[in-house]
């Protein structure tokens, strides 16, 4: 069997950024489906580099994985890696597995080495965008649990992403977690974002002051490129510390476990190589004592298809990503989309990823330029 073509898939749901979707063909007249990470304004880049690679892969037997995935980064590469090849590879790598298990009959769980559960458990993001009052937050959280989630995420920090803040944000940040705590009650998982803005001692003040509200964990508090400033973090708050969403690949994870910067770690399969990278990635975490819950800002399709299949080989996987303002898209997108019930998505058993997207459904919602942003914003207001 040999590939006979690489397509991409740029597209636009109603909300959010776009979605990169790439379908892989073969002579055999089976063909697989994978998904790239995206970020506003730097979608292009991803389609470009799974273009350049395809070039490349046309010809080739589909089934030579980790070939690919070595080739992608010591040739193709020169082994200078960025978030946008491994977004691309990833798209890619998905797609090659979906095809071998088609080719097998098997779900892409058991040629991993078999599944250690059930179901997947998921918590709800995406559902606080827009909220910018500690009352919206407090609503639109009870929302979430009221159609059967027990955990979500949300980034509490008003304003935009600066590493220094006022105390008059530091105060909002705390607010907001306070809100949600007590409008969803003790029993719901609230999993508080920072997304990687703050200096240490920004993010150390807000932990300690929200950690009378229980929250499971502190995620990405501040960026990862320093790692001895994450381990710092670490050790002065007494709640779990998550990172790894900015790290790709093996290689930049190392260092991670090694300085015991974090608690969990939160790799993408859509961004930091694809299904066999994540799976790796996952067991160096085992000996460090360190869970592992896959970031998912994509599709609740094939993003999510490739995570359920890594993470049930996971022994030490703890919870993932679903994303309730993309749900009602990706069931627009799949013929057959995937259900979360009770807080938990069912690992599937159909040959490959078990996911098929509709290509009229994805010609009819074309990609979309978002407004330009206003870059004045930060003279204006000042770090």
């Amino acid at each position: 069997m040999e590939i006979t073509d690489v397509e991409t898939f740029l597209v636009g749901p109603p909300e959010g950024k776009n979605l990169c979707f790439v379908r892989v063909d073969t002579d055999g007249g089976i063909h697989g489906w994978g998904e790239c990470y995206t970020q506003t304004d730097r979608d292009e880049q991803m389609t470009a580099h799974v273009d350049q690679l395809s070039r490349y892969l046309v010809g080739r037997d589909p089934q030579h994985i980790k070939h690919f995935l070595q080739w992608a980064f010591d040739d193709f590469a020169a082994r200078r890696g960025a978030m946008d090849l491994y977004c691309a590879v990833s798209g890619i790598e998905q797609a090659l597995w979906d095809i071998r298990g088609k080719t097998l009959g098997a779900p892409v769980h058991s040629l991993l080495g078999g599944a250690c559960r059930d179901r997947i458990k998921v918590y709800a993001n995406g559902w606080s965008f827009g909220m910018d009052t500690p009352e919206a937050l407090a609503a639109a959280a009870t929302e979430v649990v009221d159609k059967g989630f027990d955990a979500l995420k949300f980034d509490p920090v008003p304003g935009p992403w600066r590493t220094h803040v006022d105390p008059e944000v530091e105060d909002r940040a705390v607010e907001n977690v306070r809100a949600v705590r007590e409008a969803v009650g003790p029993d719901v998982a609230i999993h508080v974002e920072i997304h990687r803005r703050l200096a240490p001692v920004h993010a150390t003040r807000i932990a300690r002051r929200i950690e009378r509200f229980d929250p499971f964990w502190f995620e990405e508090p501040v960026l990862a490129e320093n790692l001895d400033a994450l381990a710092e973090v670490r050790r002065d708050v007494d709640i779990p510390v998550v990172t790894g969403e900015e790290l790709y690949t093996k290689f930049e994870f190392r260092e991670a476990f090694e300085k015991g910067a974090a608690d969990v770690i939160n790799p993408d399969v859509c961004n930091t190589g694809g299904i066999l990278e994540l799976k790796e990635i996952a067991a160096m975490a085992e000996p460090y004592y360190v869970a592992v819950s896959p970031h998912n800002y994509n599709s609740t399709t094939v993003g999510l298809a490739a995570t359920v299949h890594a993470s049930a080989v996971m022994p030490n996987f703890l919870i993932t990503e679903y994303f309730v303002n993309l749900e009602s898209f990706g069931e627009e997108l799949a013929h057959d989309p995937f259900e979360v019930e009770d807080g938990y998505v069912d690992i599937p058993d159909d040959p490959g990823l078990g996911i098929e997207l509709d290509e009229n459904a994805l010609a009819d919602n074309p990609s979309r330029q978002e407004p330009l942003r206003d870059i004045r914003q930060y003279y204006e207001e000042g770090p």
